[in-house]
């Protein structure tokens, strides 16, 4: 299952080797949506080589495929992602504009009537 998610490149971490030839880099990405959220991926093996192109703060696009396991009695999932690409800066959030509020000025609404008139109540109590 393939999955796809744009956003700014927040933390590159170091690449981790292991013992059996194994390796791995993991990145955090800042999401461009109205909430952004930070969320991590692992690049494994050869994919490593494709961040290296890539400096914090640059806008990605990212595709991944979803993997869980179960270990111990514990279950994890991981974002593998197998893409990931340069994605273009003019969709990055600008800085500062999380939640500003509009100076346009509100519509006018017409006054409600407080007060129903007598004879239109024909409820029994």
């Amino acid at each position: 299952m393939a999955f796809e998610v744009k956003g700014t490149l927040k933390k590159l971490f170091d690449q981790q080797d292991f013992p059996s030839g194994f390796y791995k880099r993991d990145f955090v990405i800042t999401t461009l949506e109205q909430y952004p959220q930070d969320i991590k991926f692992s690049a494994l093996k050869e994919k490593t080589d494709q961040l290296g192109q890539f400096a914090e703060g640059d806008v990605v696009n990212v595709k991944f495929d979803l993997r869980g396991r179960e270990y111990n009695g514990n279950y994890y999932v991981d974002l593998n992602a197998w893409r990931i690409e340069r994605g273009d800066a003019s969709e990055a959030a600008p800085t500062g504009q999380a939640g500003a509020v509009s100076s346009a000025p509100m519509p006018s609404v017409p006054p409600m009537s407080t007060v129903a008139p007598v004879d239109d109540d024909d409820l029994p109590f």
